[in-house]
């Protein structure tokens, strides 16, 4: 007989998020959220239940998805944060923005021939937070976008993180609609490398998932 999936629910984070200096101006990044709206339909299509928690973008995600739209890097911590006890497993693949301005001023900040000086701080680590609180029976992926040391750096956040899984790619998957990804686990063994569409690369991730975390976890 063929090996079936459980049906579970999967949390995924996608696109960037915005940390605002005033009113009208903005740190991010060049995240799509392609990447996510792609998990989003693998995960769909595997017969799993799905929530997206994600920052501003102009991509669709599948209807059948529940989506939870944010802006901040705090606003997404919350919401995932809220959602994820209630879900068998997380994908962060979200691009989050690392740091925020100090201050945030309350009017449009004007030009005036000087130099702007901004004081940043570090912002949440969604994933971390995460995987602080998992439990034994969830599992957790995370998403590492490195542009140097990208194996050992990887690993770091993996272990770091509390993560079950690591997708490393690089910068050139910013706003792109192809991806190359290699798969990691936690003893640092690559077990997948994809490269494709980001449709065809989300249903490889999808299938390692299924393959080292839902199936031990529901056997």
């Amino acid at each position: 007989m063929p090996t079936t999936t459980p049906m579970t629910r999967i949390l995924i984070t996608s696109g960037p998020t915005r940390q605002y200096l005033d009113p009208v101006r903005y740190l991010t990044n060049g995240s799509s959220g392609r990447m996510g709206a792609a998990l989003a339909q693998a995960a769909l299509d595997a017969g799993h239940q799905v929530i997206v928690v994600s920052g501003p973008v102009q991509v669709e995600y599948p209807a059948a998805a529940k989506r939870i739209s944010v802006v901040s890097t705090e606003e997404m911590r919350d919401a995932c944060c809220e959602v994820f006890p209630g879900c068998d497993g997380a994908i962060g693949a979200a691009a989050p923005s690392d740091y925020r301005p100090q201050l945030v001023q309350a009017q449009k900040i004007v030009k005036n021939g000087q130099p702007l000086d901004l004081q940043l701080i570090e912002t949440p680590d969604v994933i971390a937070e995460l995987g602080a609180v998992k439990r034994p029976d969830q599992w957790l992926v995370g998403f590492a976008l490195e542009t140097h040391d990208r194996h050992i750096r990887a690993l770091v956040k993996l272990e770091k993180k509390s993560c079950d899984l690591m997708v490393l790619n690089g910068f050139e998957a910013m706003d792109a609609r192809r991806n190359e990804v290699e798969i990691i686990d936690r003893r640092g063994h690559v077990l997948k490398a994809l490269a494709g569409s980001k449709e065809h690369v989300a249903q490889g991730i999808l299938q390692i998932i299924q393959t080292e975390l839902i199936r031990p976890r529901t056997a």
